[in-house]
Parts: structure tokens; sequence; C-alpha cells
């Protein structure tokens, strides 16, 4: 990648009620996209509240585009069903990885769940052991129920034009 500003590590930590597409269960996993860059976490199997703890990474170079996740039921015969999708703006976190001499277990920014945005429970982007990390929970949209739960941490790249 070109100019990359740093990493981003995603850790999908679990899936919370989402919705059921086989015959009392689901075979859950999601995919994560950046740009052109695509990753997903292992299937887990007759689970809707799957539980992940897989931790992918990003190369940013562009810290405007959004991550978008999707969540599939994993079919073997035909095409996986969709279990729903999400949209996470990066902005606000890219701009925190930017502050300086912070002490530790400070909020740096707070966002609050909205119409405009997929949060469902409020989310602080926090100084912590001089990393900028953020926790968050987001309502999958396009289905009947479900949410995903995941933990945003940057890494800097040695050598790379950084933020």
């Amino acid at each position: 990648m070109e100019n990359p500003l740093g990493l981003l590590r995603i850790r999908i930590i679990r899936g919370i009620n989402l919705a059921i597409r086989d015959l009392r269960s689901s075979d859950p996993y999601v995919v994560v996209r950046m740009g052109k860059q695509k990753l997903k976490t292992r299937v887990v199997k007759n689970n809707v509240n799957p539980e992940w703890n897989e931790d992918l990474t990003l190369c940013v170079a562009e810290p405007i585009l959004p991550i978008k996740l999707q969540v599939y039921d994993k079919d073997t015969f035909s095409c996986d069903d969709k279990m729903g999708d999400a949209e996470l703006d990066i902005v606000p976190f890219i701009d925190s990885v930017r502050t300086t001499n912070i002490p530790n277990g400070t909020i740096i920014y707070r966002i609050i769940p909205s119409r405009q945005n997929c949060y469902s429970e409020e989310s602080c982007i926090v100084y912590e052991n001089g990393q900028v990390i953020q926790n968050v929970f987001l309502r999958l949209r396009n289905v009947e129920c479900g949410e995903i739960e995941l933990r945003l941490q940057w890494i800097d790249i040695p050598g790379s034009k950084g933020l």
C-alpha cells in the first residue's frame, strides 16, 4: 500500500442476538472492508451469540474511508445468507490518535448513538497504557436484530509518515 499512515487492529469480539438464518440457529462470520481491503473472521457454527475474539488488521492510507462490516450465515449448498451490516466512521478515532501528551485513562472523544450512526451504546475513545483504544457496540442494519462488539487499536508503522 502506498504511504501507509499506520495499522488499525480491529478485534471482532462477539455477536449479540444475531438473526436466525438456518433451522434454529446460524453459522455466522464477519466480513470487514475498508477501501479495497477485505478480511473475514472464522465461522462459528450453530450460534446466534458467537464469540470470535479475532484480530483483523487493516493498513490505513486514507483515514477518511469508513469501515464496513457485514455479517453472514455460512451455508454449504447455497449462497451465504446476509445477517446485517454496519458502518463505522474512523475519522474521530484517527483524530484521537493525533492527540499527544495526555494522561493515562483520559477519554479523548465520546460518541453518542444516533440515527446517523450504527452505535448501539455510547462509545469512548480512550488513551490507555500508551495506546488509543475504542470499544464499540454496533447495531446491525437491514436485519431484524443483532449487534457486533469490537475494539479498535492503532498501531504505528516504523518508518511510515504516520499521523
